[in-house]
């Protein structure tokens, strides 16, 4: 059976202050993530453990808890995406995408770097934002659960290069 694609419109805010030194950008949060109010609340994505396990700390569960990690560790985020077609969370039916305003964040931030979550986030960092901001922008492993092919050991590994900027 397959997904119809709707329109779909960013609804969550960006998570970031003056502090915030990187972003970390997914696409489009996930109908899972709409409904729970936070960037990658789907009960299986591995964001969150992985961030745990980067910082040494215990997972956050509540989204006030997630936003106070992310800005203790001085992470913006946020998407590429502020609305699309899309069916359900599969970014490869993306279509009719229009870009976020990044220039909210580095305005207010000093961002040093840029890491993309996944091909469809690094792919649309490059089609609507690459060479109009001065960070660095590093393609990451997606921490969806579509993503079962890439371990949590190796996603933490792949993502320990965010530290360098921090």
């Amino acid at each position: 059976m397959s997904i119809t694609a709707g329109r779909v419109t960013h609804v969550l805010a960006p998570v970031y202050d003056k502090d915030s030194s990187v972003l970390v950008l997914g696409t489009m949060p996930s109908p899972a993530s709409r409904a729970r109010g936070f960037y990658y609340s789907h009960p299986q994505n591995r964001f969150w453990p992985v961030m745990a396990a980067l910082f040494g700390e215990p997972q956050p569960q509540a989204p006030e808890e997630k936003a106070d990690f992310v800005l203790r560790h001085h992470i913006a985020l946020w998407d590429t995406l502020a609305a699309c077609d899309i069916a359900g969370a599969g970014d490869a039916s993306i279509r009719r995408a229009e870009p976020n305003d990044l220039s909210v964040i580095f305005e207010a931030a000093k961002i040093r770097a840029v890491f993309t979550t996944g091909a469809a986030a690094h792919g649309f960092y490059q089609k609507f934002h690459a060479g109009r901001y001065p960070a660095p922008e590093f393609p990451l492993p997606s921490t969806s659960p579509a993503n079962a092919k890439i371990s949590l050991s190796d996603l933490i590994e792949r993502y320990q290069k965010i530290k360098e900027y921090l």
